[in-house]
């Protein structure tokens, strides 16, 4: 069976989508076993709370997304050293950026189609095609996703729900 450029894009482009949205569920899951006060604890002072990694990813996510196509990937709007401050937001407002962030991700990957793959965006001034761009944010998201649930976990510690198999649970998932 042959496939064309244009049909590899395409599933690529969706299977982009499915990554993102398994990656917010995984983080999704792990705040919802935090309280309120625990969006701003971190485990010590050079380590980022949930606050930070959610203002950070907000931040990022408007600034690589918004214009995806035409416009820098850093906007000279982006406060990214004001991301990385603790501020007064409660968890509501914080969930409300949260999701602002994931809504610019997921509207500028459901705009583009399979011809936008190889296209030229800039990110700091520097150029990517777009497929880079995009991996490059695929990485960056689950590494901090990573951060966020190993941070859940650690505040939860005895109360947390795991997001996957349970220790000493395998053997029961092999085929």
């Amino acid at each position: 069976m042959e496939t064309s450029a244009s049909s590899v894009a395409a599933y690529f482009l969706q299977d982009t989508i499915q990554t993102f949205r398994s990656m917010k569920k995984l983080a999704d899951r792990a705040m919802e076993q935090l309280e309120a006060s625990q969006f701003r604890a971190a485990p010590d002072p050079e380590s980022n709370s949930m606050e930070i990694i959610i203002k950070h990813m907000h931040g990022n996510m408007l600034s690589r997304w918004t214009d995806f196509l035409t416009s820098d990937g850093e906007k000279p709007t982006r406060d990214r050293d004001g991301e990385f401050e603790s501020g007064a937001l409660d968890r509501e407002q914080l969930l409300q950026l949260w999701e602002e962030g994931w809504s610019a991700l997921f509207a500028a990957l459901e705009g583009l189609g399979p011809d936008d793959v190889l296209r030229t965006v800039t990110i700091r001034g520097e150029a990517h095609t777009v497929l880079q761009a995009i991996q490059r944010q695929v990485s960056h998201y689950g590494y901090h996703v990573g951060q966020m649930v190993y941070l859940a976990k650690h505040l939860r510690s005895a109360h947390w729900q795991t997001l996957s198999i349970a220790k000493g649970q395998s053997r029961g998932f092999k085929p």
